[in-house]
């Protein structure tokens, strides 16, 4: 993460972790409702760095223009990912993350219209159940993430599901 004020890059480690155990996601059902509609169109790895524009476009971001340089370098080399919601024609929501092996670490999201990011992250979720990924990283909580289900871990239990999720062999685009 970029530091807003000055621009340096730190390493982040939180403990505890926050993850979503694939197998606990929880869907609200008015975001069910949501998705049974189809107001939104979900792709995937179409507009990777505008999806992390979005993300950054805030008051305060730690998504500096190093940071945006060097994921879009992780998603040229296949490692970094984004999930779009698009609603007539153009780009309303996503998120982006990195994949290795069966973990993915999701960065941040971003929402032009009400629920595009919440069905984007659905859609990451079940891509990730059907490509037998393991473990989604999201390091710290929120109430809106808490309310699909994610959960604080102590760092030693983190660290084993992360080894154990990197060793599998997953495809994500």
């Amino acid at each position: 993460m970029a530091d807003p004020n000055t621009g340096e890059i730190g390493w982040y480690s939180p403990d505890p972790r926050t993850v979503f155990l694939l197998e606990e996601f929880k869907i609200p059902r008015s975001l069910k409702l949501t998705i049974k509609k189809g107001i939104f169109e979900i792709r995937v790895n179409t507009r990777f760095e505008d999806v992390m524009r979005g993300c950054a476009r805030r008051d305060e971001t730690w998504i500096s223009e190093e940071i945006i340089r060097s994921y879009v370098h992780l998603h040229k080399l296949g490692h970094g990912h984004s999930v779009e919601a698009w609603g007539n024609g153009r780009l309303v929501g996503g998120l982006y993350g990195v994949a290795v092996g069966g973990a993915f670490f999701g960065e941040s999201m971003f929402s032009d219209e009400r629920d595009a990011s919440k069905v984007a992250l659905v859609f990451l979720v079940e891509r990730m159940k059907q490509r037998g990924f393991q473990l989604l990283d999201t390091q710290y909580i929120t109430p809106h993430l808490s309310r699909f289900g994610a959960k604080e871990i102590p760092k030693d239990e983190y660290l084993r599901r992360l080894e154990a999720a990197i060793k599998k062999e997953c495809m994500f685009a």
